[in-house]
C-alpha cells in the first residue's frame, strides 16, 4: 500500500513540476495555433496580367513605394463588384466620416484598443485552464470566454418580442 501512495505522490510531484515550467507572463489559450512559420497560403494573391499601353507616353509617372497598377486591390475590387466606387474603398475615412461621428457623439476613448489588450491579457492570465489542460496543451480559449458568449437565438427572439423587424434573420418558427 505504501508503494502505491509513493507512486501517486511522485506522479503528482511530476505534474506540478511540469506545470511550473510554463511562463505565467505569457498565457497561451489557443494551443491549436500552428507553430509553423511558413508562408500563409491564404495571403498569396496573384497579380493582374501586365498590360502594354498603345503608346508609352500614356504611362503614369514613376511612383516609388506607391501602388502598382497590376497589384491586387481586394477592397476596391469588392467595392466595384458590389456596385460601389473603387475610390471609396481605398479612402474609407472620407466616406465613413458620418458613421464615425454618429457613433462617437457621446465621446470615445482613443486608447480603447490598448486598454482592451491589457484587460484581455489579464483575463487570460487568470483563466489559463486547469493543471491537466495546461499539461496536455488542451485548448481552453473557448472555456475562458464562454461566460461572455451571446446566445444569438435568444437575442433574436428578444428583439422580435420588442417588435423590431429582423429581415436578415430566418423567419420565425410557427
Amino acid at each position: 500500500m505504501a508503494i502505491r501512495q509513493m507512486i501517486f505522490a511522485m506522479m503528482g510531484g511530476a505534474m506540478l513540476g511540469l506545470g511550473a515550467c510554463s511562463n505565467p507572463d505569457d498565457p497561451i489559450l489557443m494551443h491549436a495555433a500552428s507553430e509553423n512559420r511558413g508562408p500563409d497560403e491564404f495571403s498569396i494573391v496573384p497579380t493582374r496580367p501586365l498590360q502594354m499601353p498603345s503608346s508609352l507616353t500614356e504611362l503614369p509617372p514613376p511612383n516609388p513605394g506607391g501602388v502598382n497598377r497590376v497589384d491586387p486591390q481586394p477592397r476596391a475590387d469588392i467595392a466595384v463588384a458590389m456596385g460601389g466606387s473603387a475610390a471609396a474603398a481605398t479612402a474609407p475615412g472620407a466616406v465613413d466620416g458620418g458613421i464615425v461621428n454618429h457613433v462617437s457623439r457621446f465621446g470615445r476613448d482613443a486608447g480603447i484598443r490598448d486598454q482592451l489588450a491589457v484587460e484581455d491579457l489579464e483575463h487570460r492570465r487568470r483563466n489559463r485552464g486547469r493543471v491537466l489542460e495546461r499539461l496536455f496543451s488542451v485548448n481552453v480559449y473557448h472555456n475562458a470566454y464562454q461566460f461572455m458568449w451571446l446566445d444569438k437565438y435568444a437575442e433574436l427572439e428578444r428583439w422580435r418580442r420588442a417588435g423590431v423587424r429582423t429581415p436578415s434573420a430566418p423567419p420565425p418558427a410557427n
